[in-house]
């Protein structure tokens, strides 16, 4: 786990519209791979942007142009995610263009930005994504017909404006809510066989417990550490080169270890405190120990209250033999508490090591875009957990078992099954934050669908002939 939140983006389809030809360019490249294989690779990597085409402006939206790649690329996408439109693509697909322009459009005018780093990561990771899906650097440089570096330059503007707009719609609706009351009067009148099912969920308490790790791996990890600042003070490699090569923190090591400008608080305590007292881009800090392992820091650059830099992370290992000893302790655990000798939350608080959910005894805690809640749908819960607690009745406990945290570690682990509720259609008495969350979206979306309405109205649109008549989703692009 990254120390810095980083953006998440989807790997986008890209190329000429056609999925079979992008899919043969790269399956006729693949030499030694039989037949069979080179039409896995071929339809694994069809999604991949090929910018090798004849462009030319279809539309114009204010002053933007939108370009016939930028159809083929949205085209392709849809292809590939299996995506339906509920009206003519010809007509959709660049009408959803132009939606989007209109929000970048808006963002400009209210200040609403992107920065440098967040775009730096997120084009890293779609390039990364790409690398990963057709099998190495080179390969994708072959299909694309472009450097790395020119990929990026090429990504950069796609995935600033893709922010900026997703960003612009969260600004518009952000003052949107909905009473009570508009929640029982929308549903009030609804026919049973029109209410939502609410997948089952489960409501889970957790008690985790580290292997010890023994001093001599400790120093095996602040030894190496301590040869990474040795060769790169007296000029050998960068550190950079040696955070590709070495740091166990995946989401920086591509970058060479860069973590983009991040504030202080969205950063380890220990970490922050060693990060922001650098004052020499040329000097490496001492070794850090933090919640995810032990790290060396260089200093990259600092403006105000944000700073960048780099970091080798490297993870003590955890034997066998202490993760054996461990889950025997968490068995012995969890047989004194199905003995009653001290309940679960007693031992959620006292016993274990997992800091997210000790001081809340045991029950663990969903992240949602709505708030913070207790209960998970089955795919929400960290795979572990969830393979364990499916077949586990309400107020069972668990054989221990082991687990990667959410700082990236191997612990060993029991958990409770405090309650599940089975799915169901919704009701008001049960599930009013559900059918709350409902309501709100829709009129969310009315308040984009009004804006963007009145928005079309005040730009300037350029948009061939043969359009005229077509089905649109908005009015008011034909003059």
């Amino acid at each position: 786990m990254s120390l810095a939140t980083l953006a998440v983006v989807s790997v986008k389809a890209d190329g000429d519209g056609n999925a079979e030809t992008a899919g043969a360019v790269v399956a006729d490249s693949i030499a030694a791979a039989d037949s069979t294989a080179a039409d896995s690779v071929a339809k694994k990597v069809a999604g991949i942007p090929n910018p090798n085409f004849i462009d030319a402006v279809v539309w114009v939206v204010g002053d933007e142009a939108i370009l016939r790649s930028d159809i083929e690329v949205l085209r392709m996408q849809a292809e590939e995610e299996g995506v339906k439109w509920a009206g003519d693509p010809d007509c959709r697909i660049p009408e959803q263009i132009a939606v989007q322009k209109l929000f970048v459009n808006q963002a400009a005018i209210d200040s609403v930005e992107v920065t440098e780093a967040e775009i730096s990561q997120g084009v890293e990771q779609q390039i990364n994504g790409w690398i990963q899906m057709i099998g190495s650097k080179e390969k994708l440089e072959e299909y694309r017909k472009q450097s790395i570096a020119q990929m990026r330059a090429d990504l950069h503007d796609e995935y600033k404006n893709r922010e900026l707009a997703q960003r612009m719609r969260k600004k518009l609706v952000e003052d949107v809510n909905v009473t009570p009351a508009d929640v029982r009067s929308y549903f009030r009148d609804m026919p049973q066989d029109s209410l939502p099912f609410v997948p089952t969920t489960v409501e889970v308490q957790i008690i985790t417990n580290e292997p010890r790790v023994p001093i001599e791996e400790i120093n095996r990890v602040k030894n190496e550490l301590r040869d990474f600042t040795n060769r790169v003070h007296e000029g050998k490699t960068s550190f950079a080169t040696l955070a590709r090569l070495y740091s166990e923190d995946e989401g920086s090591a591509r970058q060479g270890g860069e973590l983009g400008f991040t504030g202080r608080g969205m950063l380890d305590p220990a970490f922050a405190q060693v990060a922001f007292n650098l004052t020499d881009p040329k000097k490496v800090s001492k070794i850090v120990e933090s919640e995810f392992g032990f790290h060396i820091i260089q200093l990259i650059e600092k403006r105000g209250d944000k700073l960048n830099c780099r970091h080798i992370l490297l993870k003590p290992r955890v034997s066998q033999e202490a993760i054996n000893k461990t889950m025997t302790r968490m068995d012995s655990i969890a047989a004194d508490i199905r003995n009653n000798v001290f309940p679960f939350e007693e031992g959620a608080t006292f016993i274990s090591d997992d800091k997210d959910t000790k001081n809340n005894r045991g029950l663990m805690s969903n992240v949602t875009e709505e708030g913070r809640t207790s209960k998970f749908e089955m795919k929400d819960l960290p795979t572990e957990v969830a393979r364990v607690v499916d077949t586990m009745k309400v107020g069972q406990i668990s054989a221990p078992f082991t687990m990667v945290n959410a700082r990236g570690k191997k612990v060993c682990a029991i958990v409770k099954l405090k309650n599940r509720t089975e799915g169901h259609k919704a009701m008001i008495s049960e599930d009013f934050q559900i059918l709350s969350n409902i309501v709100l979206e829709k009129e969310r979306e009315k308040t984009i669908r009004k804006w963007v309405q009145n928005k079309i109205k005040n730009t300037y649109v350029r948009i061939p002939e043969d359009f005229k008549g077509r089905d649109f989703e908005y009015e008011g692009w034909i003059r």
